[in-house]
């Protein structure tokens, strides 16, 4: 199985960008749109001089468990950049949301309770809420990982969408919102076992 089957099978259609759109990212912005892959795990990423934003994080069910998913992120942290990603809020009936938002609150991430994030799938037609997290090696806060959301927005999740979907996604401010009533932490029951 090639690297975008991987990611195909284990993420939905509606969060999965096109072979196409990815290969385009992979040649077109190869200066900052990166891909890591082995036999156990695909790690797509955008690196800025001023964060890095983790596209996909894939690391197989035979591996899990065995520190990969810990030694990728430890890879990235070291560049000593802010981390950021989208995650789908908690399913209580997909296990794996759970784990998920339990690995990140491990790795200190932080839930940007004030970001508003919610795109139209081109694949489904249907409205995808995510959530944002972010790590800082400093003290970066919700509102730089705001900037770097729309910038990667319009940088990588947007690239060349139409010629790619035959459509076009919505504007960034449509999609992302910043705002002043912050929303439940979906890592603080997480976070709160870690102590």
């Amino acid at each position: 199985m090639n690297w975008y089957e991987k990611l195909s099978e284990y993420f939905p259609i509606e969060e999965m960008k096109s072979k196409e759109h990815m290969d385009a990212l992979l040649n077109d912005k190869k200066n900052i749109y990166m891909k890591e892959e082995g036999p156990h795990h695909v790690l797509m990423y955008v690196e800025t001089e001023t964060f890095i934003f983790v596209d996909y994080l894939f690391v197989s069910s035979a591996s899990r468990g065995a520190g990969l998913g810990r030694k990728l992120l430890t890879s990235l942290k070291e560049k000593g950049k802010p981390i950021i990603l989208e995650v789908e809020p908690v399913d209580y009936e997909d296990t794996d949301t759970e784990k998920r938002l339990k690995f990140y609150a491990r790795e200190q991430f932080h839930h940007a309770q004030r970001i508003g994030y919610c795109r139209r799938s081109l694949a489904t037609g249907q409205p995808t809420e995510l959530e944002i997290l972010f790590w800082s090696p400093s003290d970066a806060d919700e509102q730089s990982a705001y900037e770097a959301m729309i910038h990667t927005y319009e940088e990588i999740h947007t690239y060349k969408d139409e010629t790619f979907y035959g459509d076009h996604y919505e504007p960034t401010d449509k999609v992302l919102v910043f705002q002043t009533e912050r929303k439940k932490n979906i890592l603080a029951s997480f976070t709160t076992a870690l102590t």
